[in-house]
């Protein structure tokens, strides 16, 4: 049975008539996670879980016709079972799981398999069909615990108390895991925060996550020097105007990006730490594995490799999405 297809739009479920992550306004979306590429605005009414609501109508607009659902929470549309669970990218981000006449498909989104103490930890959810993402989808990206990356960005930020350190890194999800991974190695001094980090890390904090403590960078006097302190900045305002204020800062960028060589230094950045709210190589193998999936569609990023990978040498019936009719 074909529960999805790929169409302009999206991929589109004609049992509960909804699109996931669609591409342009439908009448009904189920969304996997707020990120701007995967939450749109015109969207008649979007389905999403619980713990993304706040991003969602900051990002969307406060009056948009939102249904919140809890993870694992089964809800009819139409002639389909929905229900979404942990992806382990993002605070609320989810799988959507989609039951058609005893048929299980699992959209991923985007994921996540190692450890974040920001959001709930990844779900392995069994499936006749899998669509899963590839963003990382090559053997060189192999990642280290985020608390071990936590301890390098710790010793490179108070190896230099002589002038600010900017640490830049995304505004949503990102930004609050580091936030979160610093207070579980036990750091307790304030992090200062650009005003876009600033504003998503309200809905963290009211979701009760561990974080260290943060206050926007703009309280401060313009004639504070900040040396000594941490400053998360979203990549949008390196080499900006707002950079101005700041003499001779060191500067970084924490992303999964930072594992390939050159990457650092054709951004501009001093230094570079390793770390991705999206799976690794291996992650990615053994999420398949794992689900008993029959039939995988691979999709984003290095979906040909992924899949030419679990065809000829796991023996999975793998492709890449675009061939999902």
């Amino acid at each position: 049975m074909q529960v999805l297809e790929h169409t302009d739009k999206g991929l589109y479920c004609r049992a509960a008539d909804a699109w996931i992550d669609p591409l342009k306004p439908v009448p009904r979306a189920l969304i996997t996670h707020a990120h701007a590429d995967h939450a749109r605005p015109g969207c008649g009414e979007y389905w999403a879980v619980d713990q993304s609501e706040g991003v969602l109508r900051q990002r969307l607009g406060r009056d948009i016709n939102l249904h919140p659902m809890a993870y694992r929470q089964e809800f009819w549309l139409n002639q389909a079972c929905v229900s979404f669970h942990s992806a382990g990218h993002v605070l609320g981000s989810a799988q959507v799981r989609l039951v058609v006449d005893n048929e299980v498909w699992v959209v991923t989104g985007d994921y996540k398999r190692c450890p974040d103490p920001s959001c709930e930890p990844f779900e392995i959810v069994p499936c006749n069909v899998l669509i899963t993402e590839a963003t990382f989808a090559l053997p060189i990206y192999n990642w280290q615990p985020g608390m071990r990356i936590a301890e390098q960005i710790k010793d490179w930020w108070q190896g230099d108390r002589t002038r600010p350190s900017l640490l830049f890194c995304y505004a949503f999800g990102k930004a609050q895991r580091l936030l979160a991974e610093l207070h579980a190695i036990g750091v307790e001094e304030e992090v200062l925060l650009h005003g876009a980090v600033e504003t998503v890390t309200r809905h963290y904090r009211s979701a009760d996550v561990p974080m260290v403590p943060s206050r926007p960078v703009s309280e401060l006097p313009r004639t504070d020097p900040l040396a000594g302190r941490l400053i998360l900045a979203p990549p949008s305002a390196h080499r900006s105007s707002w950079m101005r204020r700041f003499k001779a800062p060191q500067t970084a960028f924490a992303s999964g990006w930072m594992a390939v060589r050159g990457a650092r230094r054709r951004k501009g950045y001093q230094r570079g730490f390793v770390l991705s709210d999206h799976s690794d190589w291996e992650g990615l193998i053994r999420t398949v594995k794992e689900s008993g999936a029959q039939r995988v569609y691979v999709t984003h990023g290095q979906n040909d490799v992924l899949a030419r990978y679990l065809k000829e040498v796991e023996g999975i019936d793998a492709s890449p999405l675009s061939l999902l009719a």
